[in-house]
């Protein structure tokens, strides 16, 4: 026999609780990403490394759960667009959680070197990152796609802060061949804090499917990370 619905509704809760979680503790890596870079406190980077392991396991456990409420609940139409939601939520957060941890990666090495410049930028990025994050979780719970929308908006302002700071790396390692290095550290800082907007607008994205059954496309795209990348987020040995 199906289950009813009253224990169905009881799962779709549990499982948005645990995204409410997830995106807590992705909230959480970044603010810990950051405070490392900004106080120089290879502590702290190490905290957060270690403790993505954690948020990968809370993601596997999302998944986990919604794709056993696709085999034992036969969901509605409404139903499974909220539990396939849930899937992609949770792989964009813990994606986010990724982006924190390769900050935290380049702290610890950054924190060797001298400090190249103020940092900023870096902070407001970062703000602005957080900020999106809650309002999409907001969104989330609220199934709101007006706000999911004014969410996805803030992007340009990360996007536009990112573009300055490449310009002014790129100027300092041209001028400085001694800067090289830490000039490259920081423009990785860049590209995750940038890649993290991209997330959130991707489960904004969701938000709205969640709702209307329309796939909306903010014209954000996650590739393959690269090389530089994969090598910042691996160095597990700093």
């Amino acid at each position: 026999m199906g289950s009813t619905r009253p224990q169905f509704d009881y799962e779709l809760n549990r499982l948005d609780n645990r995204i409410l979680r997830l995106g807590s503790l992705a909230d959480n890596a970044l603010g810990l990403a950051l405070r490392s870079l900004l106080e120089r406190d290879s502590g702290i980077a190490r905290r957060v490394v270690e403790g993505d392991e954690r948020i990968n396991q809370l993601r596997y456990d999302i998944e986990e759960q919604a794709y056993q409420l696709f085999a034992t609940q036969q969901p509605t139409a409404g139903d499974m667009r909220r539990v396939a939601a849930a899937i992609s939520v949770a792989t964009n957060l813990e994606r986010m959680a990724d982006h924190a941890a390769g900050i935290g990666v380049l702290a610890l090495r950054l924190n060797r070197e001298p400090a190249l410049m103020p940092l900023h930028d870096f902070e407001a990025m970062a703000k602005t990152g957080r900020a999106m994050l809650r309002g999409a979780m907001d969104a989330y719970v609220n199934h709101d796609p007006l706000l999911a929308r004014q969410v996805a908006d803030q992007d340009a302002m990360i996007n536009e802060v990112n573009e300055a700071l490449l310009q002014e790396l790129f100027a300092v390692m041209l001028h400085d061949n001694r800067a090289i290095q830490r000039a490259t550290y920081l423009l990785w800082v860049a590209r995750n804090l940038e890649r993290w907007g991209d997330r959130v607008k991707n489960i904004c994205e969701r938000i709205i499917y969640i709702v209307s059954g329309q796939l909306t496309n903010f014209e954000s795209f996650i590739g393959p990370a690269t090389a530089l990348e994969e090598s910042a987020l691996s160095a597990q040995d700093v």
